[in-house]
């Protein structure tokens, strides 16, 4: 359901009053509801009356459903819908032009002139900044997300990462909140080692250059052969900890080996986010960290925050908390993750002083970061209680769940290339006629389109089983069923050759172009639920439904054939869905095509 409520809105003028006087959208809302609170009297100061779109056109084109308010008057919902439409019956504010009840909803009719007008016009005045909030009135908020590790490619996981920490930038931005985007690359530990052992014993010198292989391919390369090796032979594993040990204490030949590998996996990083379109305002290294979270450890030790084992471990009692006993030292002297995961959130708190930081990362962490922020709580810094984990459930494809140290990960770049030629063959489908070049270039913005919003219209805690196939189509929930909406609708807008006149909104009514419409004007409390809850699902789901209804008014009424009044009425219009897609769209990352 789409809602919103006398809190929301008041949070909202207070915040801008000035900017929202000019915001006609936010007005109507807040007049109806000011309307409702002097029908209802008897309510608590505090109550909530939830403003929300009928599911059925007969109903008006905004309701109300009375159940809550209900249970606090203690009458029958019928009774309190029937009272409220008698109240309200003659009034008459703005565009407002008859209420009435059906069971226990009430049911808002608008004069729709002035609301297709109203929404329109704000629409194609403000173009990318419709829908544009001051929710964040500049406060910062900082995002970490992606963080793959040195010994292997990104994989499709983490491009459901890069994609949700990289979308809910954007809105966040968009509703007035100054974000910083961070990665974390882990670019040290066992799993580094691993791959370092593995190409110290069976590379023979090979290069990227030489195997013709990104960099980040050949470094997995060997990180798959440790984990088949190490099956045989598993000593192994403890060799790649005996180098770690050595990566610690500054052995010349294993920082060389860590050098040279490392900058390997890190070049064909970037060029899998610089594919992808995500990038960072600062990048950190586990390595250049790690040793400033073992600091603050060893100072809360000698404040008895934490122990020290028999083994020689730092260790922290958490069972009070409900959580487990915690290593935060391991008794060799080595860190684990939490350890550079404390020193890495003290350093982002002195450098960008956020009022909140929040960490994209997998629902497989889930207990980490309840140890995480628990732990820098008891160490006394009050800030931890603005850290917020942003948990996503796991991503599998038909045929093997990812695993990346048994080799049967589905990498990023392999989906990518796979999805673009998927991709071409649809455009060949339908143009054959087009060069090589711009099939490749549509491929590109069409499968990428594919794969983000595949990824995102799923809320971030659902798992995911990722249909390649079912992603690209053109038809059916789509990226590209919304990509070909828009390039429909420009390219109805190219074919009118005449400047659109005084436009007669009197002439627009139509059940379809209303539905059209009432999603137009429920734009901006979109980008506030997704931007409240984190979760870039809402205006996913919301741009299909928009392209959708879009579709069913093509389907059943002339655009350019219309009457003169009606066909600039129409153009306005579909100017409007236009816009709010493109908009849409730019949020999620996604570009779109012109034509297609």
């Amino acid at each position: 359901m789409n809602m919103v409520t006398l809190a929301d809105i008041w949070k909202w003028l207070n915040i801008s009053a000035e900017k929202y006087k000019k915001m006609k959208i936010i007005e109507l809302k807040l007049n109806i509801i000011k309307l409702l609170r002097k029908a209802v009297s008897d309510l608590p100061s505090d109550f909530d009356f939830e403003l929300d779109i009928p599911p059925d056109p007969k109903m008006g084109h905004l309701f109300i459903a009375s159940f809550k308010a209900a249970q606090y008057l203690h009458q029958s919902p019928e009774k309190v819908a029937a009272d409220i439409a008698a109240k309200l019956k003659d009034s008459k504010i703005g565009p407002l032009s008859r209420v009435e009840n059906t069971g226990p909803y009430v049911n808002f009719f608008l004069d729709q002139n002035i609301w297709f007008k109203s929404v329109l016009e704000e629409i194609l005045k403000q173009k990318q900044d419709f829908g544009q909030l001051d929710l964040g009135q500049g406060k910062k908020i900082l995002i970490e997300y992606s963080a793959p590790n040195t010994n292997k490619p990104q994989h499709l996981g983490h491009l459901r990462n890069d994609f949700l920490g990289w979308s809910l930038s954007n809105l966040l931005s968009f509703a007035g909140f100054k974000v910083n985007k961070v990665n974390l690359i882990n670019d040290r530990g066992v799993h580094i080692c691993k791959s370092m052992l593995a190409y110290q014993k069976w590379g023979q010198d090979q290069t990227p250059e030489s195997e013709k292989l990104k960099g980040d391919h050949l470094v997995g390369k060997y990180y798959v052969l440790f984990e088949k090796k190490a099956k045989q032979d598993p000593t192994l594993i403890n060799q790649a900890r005996d180098l770690l040990k050595k990566w610690e204490q500054g052995d010349p030949a294993t920082l060389a080996l860590w050098q040279k590998m490392n900058q390997w996996a890190i070049k064909g990083l970037e060029k899998t986010y610089q594919k992808i379109g995500v990038d960072f305002d600062h990048v950190y290294y586990e390595s250049d960290i790690y040793n400033s979270g073992k600091k603050i450890i060893l100072a809360a030790l000698k404040k008895g925050l934490c122990y020290q084992r028999e083994d020689g471990a730092v260790e922290i009692d958490l069972t009070k908390d409900g959580l487990d006993k915690k290593v935060l030292i391991r008794s060799d002297g080595t860190s684990v993750y939490v350890t550079q995961d404390i020193g890495l959130a003290k350093l982002k708190q002195k450098q960008f002083k956020p009022d909140r930081s929040i960490y994209v990362v997998g629902s497989e962490q889930d207990y980490h970061f309840k140890v995480l922020f628990r732990v820098l709580e008891i160490f006394g810094f009050k800030w931890a209680k603005t850290c917020y984990h942003l948990s996503y459930g796991l991503i599998s494809l038909p045929v093997v769940k990812m695993k990346s140290r048994e080799g049967t990960v589905v990498e990023a770049d392999d989906i990518i290339s796979e999805m673009e030629q998927l991709a071409k063959s649809e455009i060949l489908n339908r143009n054959s006629s087009l060069s090589p070049v711009e099939v490749s270039r549509r491929a590109e913005i069409i499968a990428l389109g594919a794969l983000k919003f595949f990824l995102l219209k799923f809320t971030p805690v659902q798992n995911i089983h990722f249909k390649p196939k079912e992603s690209i189509s053109f038809e059916g929930d789509t990226g590209p069923y919304i990509q070909y909406t828009y390039a429909r609708i420009q390219s109805i807008l190219r074919k009118n050759n005449q400047a659109l006149k005084k436009i007669n909104y009197r002439v627009l009514g139509q059940v379809e172009e209303i539905e059209l419409l009432k999603l137009l004007f429920m734009y901006p409390e979109i980008i506030r639920k997704s931007v409240d809850h984190y979760n870039p699902a809402y205006l996913a789901n919301y741009c299909l439904k928009l392209s959708q209804k879009f579709n069913e008014f093509y389907h059943q009424h002339r655009v350019l054939q219309a009457k003169s009044d009606l066909k600039d009425a129409r153009l306005a219009l579909i100017s409007g869905v236009g816009q709010v897609i493109k908009n849409s769209l730019n949020l999620l990352g996604i570009r779109i095509l012109e034509e297609m």
